[in-house]
Order: C-alpha cells, then structure tokens, then sequence
C-alpha cells in the first residue's frame, strides 16, 4: 500500500449499494478476495487516518503487521471453504502506533468479493463494559422497585401497632416503642428515596449544563466552605439541550457530594479539589448507539480512589465505600442520566477519580 498524504482530496461518496456501511461505528471493508478495497466506510478513513478515495484500490492486507493471514482468509472466502472468519490482529494506521483489533471476514452475496470487518479490543470492551453498566442498571431498578414495594407495606403496619402499643403501656417503657416508630420512619424515607425517581414525571426542559454544574458547585461549596476549591473548565460552544433539568442537578450533585466525602483529609490538610469539566464528544458510541454529538461531563476530584472491592459494583444499590453511607446516590445518579438517554463511567486511581456524564446532543 502506498504510503497517503493528509493533503488529499476529500474521500469519494460511498458506492450505493455500501453506503449503509458509513452509518457503523465498527469498521468495514469491502474487499474483493485478492485483497483489493472496493468500498472503505468512514469509521475505517477515521481509523487508519487516510481518505476513502486513497484507501480503495490498495491492498487491505498491506494496513496489517501481518498481512499474510488475511490473504489466507480472504482466499479461503473466495474457495467456499467458510462463511465466516474471526481472528485478532494489529491495524497499522498512518502516523500512529499499530492498534489490536478483532478481525471478521464473511462471504458476500457477490462471488468473489468478502466484507472485513475490524472491530477495536479496546472499543469491544467498552461496549461491552456498556451494555454491561445498562443492563445492571435495569435489573437495579426492578430490584429496587419491587423490593421497596414489599418493604413499604408491612412497614406502614410496624408503625401504626408501635403507636397503638405506646398508648397502652406505662409511660416509662414508652422509650421502646419510641425507638420502632423512629426506626420505622428511617426506613420510610430510604423506601421514598428509592421509589423517588419512579414516581416523578420527567419534566423536559431546555437545559444549560453550565447552570446544572454552578448549582451543584454553590450547595458543594455552602456544605464545605473550607478546604476544598471547585475548579470550573468548560467549553462555552455546548449547545442547550432538552432534559429534565431537577434531575441532571441531582445527578451531578451526587457524585460531587461523594466526591467531597471522600476528599475528608484533603479538605482538613486544605488542599481538596473538585473539577467541573464539559467537554463536546463527537461520533461516539455508547448504549449500543452512534451519535454525532455528545456531552462529556466531568466530575474528578483528587481524593484516595474509589476502593477495589468495590470498583465493579459501585452503581449497584446500597453499595457504599464510606461508613454510614447509604449506597443510593451513584444508583439514582445513573438512573437519572440513563432517563436521558445518557451513561455514567468512571475511572479512579489514588490521587484522581473521574466521573464522565455521557449524554447525547441534538
């Protein structure tokens, strides 16, 4: 393959008949099965950092560290001896370090002619982290639903007897009964919190990100006004959007108020911090979706990290790396971001955790 220049044209329009193909996040080729591309679609252009126009009519074997195996199965597509391939393999893009990728070839409708198709094993395993974090989300929310169900009704009994007991008891045993009813409340109100974003109505609205970060960042800093400074970056360009805006404020607030619990010692040793980030994603893909355009908040502190026992299980519900903690806000902080559409990821390390909002834009 001959080596492209950046400086080339704009890539040719896609042939008809494969313009779906430029619609997929993966990437795809059309190849005849001696090698030659006959269609590139536009995530391949993207990934291997040249133009269509210049990557039809070269080698596709010629973009691999080991171009053999893939004239091997391009060969065994055209002889019949399978309809479909899989191996991994390292795609040598221009410019760039050589990047793993799972490597798919199938047989065609049209002899002689085979789709490849490149799947990134880190792009893989996010999607799969993704599906994972959706489907959990939805099994936490049934979950919580059906179990604060069956908590709230025979709660309601305990404390109606407990009231009904205290006014037949001698004054000096009331204490006790004192202690069902107060306990009996406490429960209540984690029933409400967990049924909270069943119950509300999704209020849509126009949305400023920027208003829902200076609201969260004034109850943080009213709660700890010493020792900690919340630090504002963001990129002014991102559009409004329709949303519910109560909710995105409860969401973002969760995680920094998290945040600023963890950051306990930094913020008596005076030098905790919080940053507020927004940032425009493009052509991404999250919850099994492309979009154009897409929201990145962040919210990162620099506080210990989120503990390894509970990495994996931190959206699960009454899952808490603080004592006393209830385990619900980073639960209701997902299902609120997952109303719109959106997705929470976070990656810690001691000295940084990063909460990353994904939501998409118009």
């Amino acid at each position: 393959m001959k080596k492209p220049t950046l400086s080339a044209p704009t890539a040719a329009p896609a042939i008809p008949r494969f313009q779906s193909f430029d619609l997929l996040a993966t990437l795809v080729a059309v190849v005849r099965t001696d090698g030659v591309v006959v269609f590139a679609n536009a995530a391949l252009e993207d990934a291997l950092g040249t133009s269509r126009r210049t990557i039809e009519g070269s080698q596709l074997p010629d973009c691999f560290t080991e171009p053999v195996i893939l004239h091997n199965a391009l060969e065994g597509a055209g002889s019949n001896e399978f309809a479909a391939l899989r191996y991994d393999a390292w795609l040598k893009p221009l410019n760039r370090e050589p990047m793993p990728v799972h490597v798919v070839v199938a047989q065609t409708d049209t002899p002689g002619e085979a789709i490849v198709e490149l799947l990134p094993l880190e792009q893989q395993a996010k999607q799969d982290r993704e599906e994972r974090l959706i489907d959990q989300a939805q099994a936490n929310k049934e979950l919580i639903r059906n179990l604060a169900h069956e908590i709230k009704n025979p709660l309601g009994g305990i404390r109606g007897a407990a009231q009904l007991l205290q006014m037949e008891i001698d004054k000096e045993l009331t204490e006790y009964t004192q202690v069902i009813i107060h306990e009996a409340d406490r429960l209540q109100s984690l029933v409400d919190r967990l049924l909270a974003p069943h119950r509300r109505p999704h209020l849509v609205g126009d949305v400023n990100i920027h208003e829902v970060c200076e609201r969260v960042r004034s109850l943080i800093l009213a709660e700890f006004p010493r020792g900690l400074r919340v630090m504002r970056d963001y990129d002014i360009s991102i559009p409004d959007f329709r949303g519910d805006r109560e909710q995105l404020i409860q969401a973002v607030l969760n995680i920094a108020h998290n945040a600023a619990q963890a950051l306990a010692d930094r913020v008596a040793a005076g030098d905790a911090q919080i940053t507020f980030r927004t940032r425009i994603a493009r052509q991404v893909t999250f919850g099994k979706q492309r979009y154009r355009l897409a929201l990145e908040l962040h919210v990162i502190d620099n506080g210990p990290g989120v503990p390894d026992s509970i990495k994996d299980r931190i959206f699960y519900p009454l899952i808490s790396g603080r004592e006393g903690g209830s385990g619900l806000g980073l639960t209701l902080a997902q299902t609120f971001v997952q109303q719109h559409h959106g997705l929470i990821e976070c990656e810690s390390v001691p000295g940084r955790t990063d909460f990353k909002l994904l939501i998409p834009l118009p």
